[in-house]
């Protein structure tokens, strides 16, 4: 599975502004919510808020990687951007973070879950992807730069 199977541009922002982590958080939320108005965005919130109350989803080096599973979403999706100036996310290493990727989905995708959540590390374990990310200035940008980054790991 490739992430750009689950990331479209139409679920990147570009730049996110929310200012807070719970505000960023919703932010994201509401991008995997917007698809017709099929998923509650309440109820996504709540699991994606309720798993980053038991450790921060900040990874380091200025990336975040928020999920949750809920039965509110009947596929695993995922919605990414990067906010203009960095956001304290009380990411692991202490650091503001400015580039985010979210996923959500249900119990019965586990698996796919896990791997998708590898997949969003190791790419961005790179710091000439985590550049060509937070360079990108439209959506359409950001989600081209995933899909060379994808090809070239």
């Amino acid at each position: 599975m490739l992430l750009t199977e689950l990331l479209t541009p139409e679920r990147i922002k570009i730049p996110l502004r929310g200012a807070t982590k719970e505000e960023l958080l919703r932010e994201l939320v509401q991008l995997v919510s917007q698809d017709d108005g099929l998923y509650d965005s309440a109820e996504v919130l709540r699991a994606v808020l309720e798993r980053e109350a038991v450790l921060s989803t900040g990874i380091g080096n200025a990336v975040a990687i928020p999920h949750g599973k809920s039965a509110a979403v009947p596929e695993l999706l995922m919605a990414a951007g990067h906010t203009a100036s960095p956001v304290d996310f009380d990411a692991l290493d202490g650091r503001p973070v400015s580039l985010f990727f979210l996923l959500v989905g249900p119990e019965s995708a586990a698996g796919p879950h896990i791997k998708a959540l590898s997949r969003i590390a190791r790419l961005v374990r790179r710091q000439e992807v985590r550049d060509q990310l937070i360079a990108a200035t439209t959506p359409e940008e950001f989600f081209q730069a995933m899909k060379q980054s994808e090809a070239s790991s």
